[in-house]
């Protein structure tokens, strides 16, 4: 809401960036090492960014479920060269590797996704992608209990939660009364529920870098996704043509495909290759900043473009949000390589 696996940690989701990357080996690196490389970073986050652009009017024309499933026959069809020249891979794959890239591709590229489009649906699309950035923190607590990761004795995400919580209240003093009334909403909790998947799969990503390269984990994870999203569709009763392509869809049939060409392409598979390039000839603690430019890309759109606005509390509270992840990424970043 991806990946170098020969030597990054983390997997994200099908339209976020790594976060708390290790580094390459320096001796490796060196050489890779470039000027523009972090603006490739920031570029292709930046392009993530603009997912908020075509999923909030798609949102008009389908159901969130219907699509992320599209989504992932788009990028599917961009991804086949890819997946079909490592085919010759898959044979070498093991089974824990497997596990790992199934459940990343179901938390992650399907049912995080479809919680990020619900959010957009329901909450202030502003609002929404600011408090995803609280992710990195439950990627980060998850590798710890799930890996034992050591955590910096300076980690403390308790800022960024309380400065998560003041984004996401519109009307601070109202929250005694009711959460309707603080603007608690739909779109808040659908938002934290993201989060989570995506901070999960974030977390299942590790298992599968060790186990095949960077484009086949890429092209099977978009596969794995799509098998999820068809089967949930299934259960759903809406793998037939009134939902896959309703009446809002057909009579505006140029402006779906658009819309879904440019979400899978300009939001998707095109910021994949250039973040990627771009990371191989940076320093992951150098990239974690410029990954920033994914939630200033998204606050320009919602903002400027969807006129959604937010409060002052929360302009001050979502700048204390970035910078204590920031934070939390720049001091966690010191004793990953130690692991």
């Amino acid at each position: 809401m991806r990946p170098r696996i020969a030597f990054d940690r983390r997997f994200m989701p099908l339209t976020q960036p790594f976060t708390n990357v290790t580094p390459v080996p320096m001796q490796n690196r060196k050489t890779r090492t470039a000027t523009y490389g972090p603006w490739l970073v920031g570029l292709g986050a930046a392009l993530w960014g603009t997912e908020s652009a075509w999923r909030i009017p798609l949102n008009e024309l389908f159901d969130a479920k219907v699509i992320v499933f599209w989504e992932h026959v788009f990028i599917l069809i961009m991804f086949l060269p890819i997946l079909i020249s490592r085919l010759d891979e898959i044979t070498r794959v093991r089974a824990r590797t497997w596990g790992f890239l199934i459940f990343s591709g179901f938390a992650g590229s399907a049912v995080g996704t479809v919680f990020f489009t619900l959010a957009l649906k329901y909450g202030n699309p502003t609002v929404v992608n600011v408090v995803l950035n609280i992710q990195p923190v439950i990627s980060t607590l998850g590798a710890f209990f799930l890996f034992g990761d050591r955590l910096a004795r300076q980690f403390f995400p308790g800022i960024a939660i309380v400065a998560g919580v003041f984004v996401s209240v519109a009307y601070p003093t109202q929250i005694g009364v009711s959460f309707e009334r603080a603007g608690l909403n739909l779109g808040t909790g659908y938002a934290l529920i993201c989060a989570l998947f995506w901070g999960l799969s974030t977390v299942a990503g590790r298992g599968v870098m060790v186990g095949m390269s960077l484009r086949l984990a890429s092209s099977l994870r978009i596969v794995i996704g799509l098998a999820c999203m068809t089967l949930i569709l299934l259960v759903y009763g809406k793998l037939n043509g009134a939902a896959l392509w309703p009446e809002a869809a057909q009579a505006r049939p140029i402006k779906a495909i658009v819309l879904l060409f440019f979400l899978a392409s300009i939001s998707g598979g095109i910021p994949l290759l250039i973040y990627f390039q771009g990371l191989h000839l940076t320093r992951a603690s150098t990239a974690g900043y410029f990954e920033m430019m994914q939630t200033l890309a998204a606050v320009c759109i919602t903002w400027g473009f969807f006129h959604a606005s937010l409060h002052p509390h929360q302009v001050v509270a979502a700048i204390v949000l970035i910078a204590a992840v920031a934070m939390v990424h720049h001091i966690q970043q010191q004793v990953e390589p130690h692991n």
